[in-house]
């Protein structure tokens, strides 16, 4: 019996001699694995334009039916994305989401990605809905802000489109 009393003892001690495991959080942040899915982040094209097409894709993938899509109908004057349609709507419900990536995979244009970012927490139910403001990148160095406006049929793609010299 007494040896078992020393031999928990050295444990403690050698413990109690061992640097701490914890991490001084928030001011330092645990790096994340390249594979780890975090919260979500809506992409941008190099010129401003959203990649979301609201083709609704990632909603119809999604098994915890966390993603809600609404599409409307881009025009020259206000043009969202390269695409006929944009995302007027996007939200998700962070409380349902099971981060398994699926969105991400089924997403065609790459517009839906799964970023690094591990910090998330709400007060109430309305807080754990992202809505697109919330979700969107901000524009990159020499874009312009959505929406823009564009000549007529100079964007179907996220490149100008060569005219025919009919």
């Amino acid at each position: 019996m007494f040896t078992e009393i020393l031999r928990g003892l050295s444990t403690t001690l050698k413990s109690m001699l061992e640097k701490p495991v914890t991490i001084q959080y928030p001011e330092v942040k645990r790096p994340v694995h390249r594979r780890f899915k975090g919260r979500h982040e809506l992409h941008r094209y190099d010129n401003g334009l959203e990649k979301c097409i609201g083709c609704s894709l990632c909603a119809a993938a999604c098994p915890a039916d966390a993603i809600f899509v609404e599409s409307a109908e881009n025009t020259d004057d206000e043009r969202y994305s390269p695409g006929e349609r944009y995302a007027s709507t996007y939200e998700i419900n962070m409380l349902r989401c099971i981060f398994c990536g699926y969105c991400e995979d089924a997403c065609p244009t790459e517009a839906i990605v799964l970023g690094d970012n591990y910090e998330l927490s709400f007060t109430d139910r309305r807080q754990a809905i992202y809505p697109k403001e919330m979700l969107i990148v901000p524009v990159p160095e020499g874009g312009k802000l959505t929406p823009q406006k564009v000549e007529p049929g100079k964007f179907t793609r996220s490149i100008p489109v060569m005219q025919d010299p009919d």
